[in-house]
């Protein structure tokens, strides 16, 4: 019974954490300007039910910055581009912990196709940008480039889709290990050489020349490690130009573009200005043409009224015109 009861809470506990994850994914799904808000909710929510240690975690949350919140965006509602992403990164960072120069030879597709996926990664999160209300400036861009760059690059970073800071470029320092390692293992070969013996004997003879065969061996591995090391450097440093120069030609291209916007928004700014003045100039023609209006019906109503009475008046002089022509006849 003590055992059931046991496997039951840890069950529950593990039920709990589970849960406890997928809230605060949602979390990170929202739009930047609600999680705040929703963090805060849940926090209490979680304390509410006893749960102080989940509330604490959820309340130390902090909110994303607007390059980490679109990578985070990227991840939840992009994830075929993403994960492609990362599987490059992996195996880059496979064929440079291989040491061979034949594997690090072999990333070029590697680093080609997470250029690629960072390039693609990248037009998207500026479409998120707009869609969301942000402005896609240069700098947003390159930073949301760097964490990219960073995320596929880093063997144990922080979980995809939870970003709450923008992240650190990925450094030289698997290289600089690998090339550390070779120079070692030279310095342990220059160690392992011992002092020739005195020459005569044949065993002597043996001996120096197995030797010899040996070392030859071993240096050509060390040379090997030192050409592989090499040819790491340099394909990770064209990586490197590549993504520098994609950088500074989108930079340069947004850049162009919003200068045009600036040019468009002056320009309907202008012709909102015009407009309003037509409207105004408009509007008080409007007025005056109204006041003619009512100044000339009132003008037709009395003209109406004059004529009225002068047509009575027309037929009581006609009236009289009348009876006076009939009495000079009858005389």
């Amino acid at each position: 019974m003590k055992d059931n009861r046991s496997r039951g809470i840890d069950a529950e506990s593990t039920g709990s954490e589970i849960k406890l994850d997928d809230e605060v994914d949602a979390l990170f799904k929202l739009p930047l300007a609600e999680f705040t808000g929703a963090r805060n909710a849940l926090a209490a929510r979680l304390k509410r039910s006893g749960r102080a240690d989940d509330a604490n975690v959820v309340k130390a949350l902090a909110k994303p910055s607007v390059s980490a919140w679109v990578v985070n965006q990227l991840y939840w509602n992009h994830r075929e581009e993403f994960d492609r992403l990362l599987a490059a990164g992996q195996r880059v960072r496979d064929a440079q912990a291989s040491g061979t120069a034949a594997q690090i030879a072999g990333t070029r597709e590697s680093l080609e196709t997470r250029r690629e996926a960072i390039s693609h990664l990248s037009n998207l999160a500026e479409s998120i940008l707009s869609d969301a209300g942000h402005n896609p400036s240069p700098d947003t861009v390159h930073r949301i480039t760097i964490n990219l760059e960073a995320l596929s690059g880093y063997a144990d970073g922080p979980t995809p889709g939870r970003l709450t800071r923008d992240l650190d470029p990925p450094g030289f320092g698997s290289l600089a290990s690998m090339m550390t390692s070779a120079g070692t293992t030279a310095n342990e070969e220059v160690i392992r050489v011992t002092p020739s013996p005195k020459p005569g004997s044949s065993a002597t003879h043996t001996r120096q020349k197995a030797s010899s065969s040996g070392g030859a061996q071993e240096a050509g591995q060390v040379e090997e490690k030192h050409q592989a090391a090499i040819a790491a450097a340099k394909v990770s440093l064209r990586d490197a130009e590549g993504a520098l120069n994609e950088a500074r030609a989108r930079a340069e291209r947004l850049e162009a573009a919003r200068k045009t916007a600036d040019q468009e928004a002056k320009q309907a700014e202008k012709e909102l200005r015009e407009a309003e003045e037509r409207l105004r100039d408009a509007s008080a023609a409007s007025r005056d043409a109204a006041q003619r209006s009512q100044r000339i019906a009132a003008e037709t109503k009395e003209a109406a009224k004059a004529l009225e009475d002068a047509e009575r008046n027309l037929g009581k002089v006609s009236k009289a015109l009348e009876s006076l022509l009939r009495e000079l006849s009858a005389r």
